[in-house]
């Protein structure tokens, strides 16, 4: 058993960027990583710049070997399933029934999307069918597109995708909780509500054509996005004893962090969609390096005796 300056929990985007920072420091990094990054079955990576429409298995595949030049750096296949304090030092038990010890431990395990349980979902779920136009409206634009939501949620998500598309579809499966006033600034902005319930969405392999409803009939429909919740994929920050934020919208158990990305637990960090309220791949390349770098500035307080 090694003692490492910092574990990383995680090597998606958030992760790959922190180590990146850790090694080009020289600080000894573990990067744990389970392998299963949330957005692998996306075709591209939508608005990151320099790498719009890039796989995210290439992208991270290119991180991982970008930290291949650093040798303080070891990315290890494998999951973390517990973690406690032990004096100064971290202790986390890997799945092979190992333990590894460090100074510092970043979280970065992102997060479960949990979407509507509607058949045809799955299978289209991150191409056809998408939880952020940010990320996949310029791809469905300019075609019969819907939103599967209710309440203010959906008119605001409705009313959003407007902007790739004049012919939007609100689909609330059923009474959708939409006041007079919402309803007008719909009819305003050529927005069409469809309450009937939704049977399947369907269409050839993972693209998208129509939703299908209980009385047989269907609507066209090239691109879906749908409300999701997100949750947590890991409870170590639990066991270490971090703190989580208010829930969101969407986001249901977020680890609280400060603008350093530090939580409520000292020596401990989380970062991208595991801490955020904003999930996205650019949002959490930011947040990792960030994290990074505070960890840093940590390390050197602790061995000089400084205040951070």
């Amino acid at each position: 058993m090694r003692d490492w300056d910092c574990i990383v929990v995680g090597g998606g985007a958030a992760g790959l960027s922190a180590a990146l920072v850790l090694g080009r420091a020289r600080r000894q990094t573990l990067v744990v990583d389970a392998g299963h990054p949330s957005n692998i079955v996306v075709e591209g990576v939508g608005g990151l710049l320099g790498h719009d429409g890039r796989s995210p298995a290439d992208l991270y595949a290119a991180g991982r070997a970008e930290l291949t030049r650093y040798p303080t750096v070891e990315v290890r296949e494998g999951v973390v399933i517990g973690g406690r304090r032990d004096g100064a030092m971290f202790v986390l038990q890997l799945d092979d029934g190992g333990y590894e010890t460090a100074r510092r431990v970043l979280i970065a395990t992102g997060m479960d999307y949990r979407y509507p349980d509607v058949p045809g979902i799955a299978e289209r779920w991150g191409r056809s069918v998408f939880h952020c136009p940010f990320c996949h409206g310029w791809e469905v634009r300019d075609q019969p597109l819907g939103v599967l939501d209710q309440g203010a949620h959906g008119v605001l998500r409705s009313l959003l995708l407007r902007l790739w598309s004049d012919d939007v579809t609100l689909f609330s499966n059923g009474p959708g909780g939409i006041d007079a006033a919402d309803m007008e600034r719909l009819r305003a902005a050529g927005v069409g509500v469809d309450e009937r319930e939704i049977s399947s969405v369907v269409g050839p392999a993972d693209t998208l054509t129509a939703v299908a409803f209980g009385d047989g009939s269907e609507r066209a429909c090239r691109g879906l996005l749908v409300a999701t919740t997100l949750h947590q994929r890991s409870n170590l920050a639990e066991q270490l004893g971090a703190g989580l934020a208010e829930p969101g919208p969407s986001v249901i158990d977020a680890i609280a962090v400060d603008p350093g990305q530090h939580t409520s637990v000292p020596g401990l960090s989380a970062a991208g969609d595991a801490a955020s309220q904003m999930p996205s791949v650019a949002v959490a390349i930011a947040a990792g390096s960030t994290a990074a770098a505070r960890l840093v500035h940590s390390l050197i307080a602790e061995d000089h005796n400084l205040s951070e």
